[in-house]
């Protein structure tokens, strides 16, 4: 008798799915606790139509720049935390950091993204001149991943061109969130969030999963958390455990749960670009990302970053991919996403929210998702 119930309850979750209705913290909670394979399949088929219909199936390369590993912050679970004393530090010239966009836009890809530590040797002046000529003399989307700044800043940066700004919050949960950071304000971040809205960015966050102390709740919450924020990208991947780190010695994350969050990030945003992350393909070379872009995915962002620097910028051990040139990168993700039968997009993949939210849902859904 329990067995039906159970049962019936997991069909009232997956109707309300196919009928695009709300879910709640408890259906999400049902959800990210499925181990059975039939039902997982089930979903990750109705994340996958859910991305089909919302986003389609083009895939949008971003091309990762990590020019610099300095950084102020001393993070828990990173690896270019300031604490860490074992890591070899280095920051990109400007020019360099140029000439690495020059060699991506050659390569195709219509988005950059710089990313680096918290690194203020890097001044706002600095970022936005390099954002200004990146826009003058290349044909690119910018997206910036430089973490917490004053609004000042981040008013500039875009003033100067930037396009998107990418700040992760790894968890929503308040307690969990300030164990994690120990110099970072939970509120502060969520604000900031909301400051890159107002300005005009398209905005980008997300969380890991299989933090040590994070539970299904949290993970329920975190997607919930999404929406709510009104997201143009949410990144999702696993946690690694840095040896390097205070949780040395944690177990990984896992890909299965980190796919469960992925199929229902899509379910629940709709819109948002999500990103089969680099991370589920250290966990699973063989095919992490290529799942990944099966059950809600539709962004990869290969790494264009000098090779001499990759390993390096060490936010978790062993990522894949560190010893090939960007042209190796470009070929293989390229030659990995058509071998789904999806289409690389020619486009910037600017936001869905925003394209929508100009045309109004009508002519949106009438439209090809250029």
């Amino acid at each position: 008798m329990l067995l039906k119930r159970e049962d019936s309850l997991l069909n009232d979750i997956f109707s309300k799915i196919d009928h695009e209705q709300e879910l709640s913290k408890e259906d999400l909670v049902c959800l990210i606790a499925l181990e059975n394979a039939a039902d997982l399949t089930r979903l990750y088929n109705l994340a996958d139509r859910v991305r089909q219909k919302y986003v389609g199936d083009e895939v949008h390369l971003r091309g990762l720049i990590e020019f610099s590993n300095y950084c102020r912050k001393n993070c828990d679970y990173c690896g270019i935390r300031r604490g860490n004393r074992k890591i070899e530090r280095y920051r990109m010239p400007i020019e360099e950091i140029l000439d690495t966009v020059y060699e991506a836009a050659e390569l195709g890809y219509r988005t950059v993204v710089l990313q680096s530590g918290e690194d203020m040797r890097y001044t706002a002046d600095n970022l936005a001149e390099l954002v200004r000529r990146i826009k003058r003399e290349t044909d690119v989307a910018v997206t910036l991943s430089i973490g917490e700044r004053s609004r000042e800043e981040y008013e500039r940066l875009y003033e100067a061109g930037a396009d998107r700004f990418l700040l992760r919050f790894e968890t929503s949960n308040r307690e969990l969130y300030h164990r994690l950071h120990p110099d970072s304000d939970y509120d502060e971040r969520m604000k900031i969030l909301v400051w890159l809205r107002e300005i005009g960015y398209q905005v980008g966050s997300g969380v890991m999963i299989g933090l040590p102390g994070q539970t299904i709740e949290d993970l329920a919450l975190d997607i919930l958390k999404f929406k709510e924020l009104d997201l143009d990208m949410v990144g999702v991947g696993p946690y690694i455990c840095h040896e390097e780190t205070p949780l040395a010695g944690h177990a990984n994350g896992t890909v299965e749960m980190t796919y469960k969050v992925i199929a229902l990030t899509r379910i629940v945003t709709r819109y948002a670009h999500i990103p089969a992350t680099t991370a589920l393909a250290t966990l699973r070379p063989d095919d992490g990302r290529e799942e990944a872009l099966q059950l809600g995915a539709n962004v990869v962002m290969p790494n264009v970053t000098p090779v001499k620097y990759r390993a390096l910028y060490e936010l978790y051990p062993s990522k894949v991919c560190i010893r090939e040139k960007a042209t190796q990168c470009r070929g293989c993700i390229g030659g990995r996403i058509l071998s789904l039968g999806r289409p690389i997009s020619q486009g910037y993949g600017h936001s869905l929210y925003k394209k929508l939210n100009a045309l109004g849902t009508a002519k949106f859904l009438k439209e090809d998702k250029k």
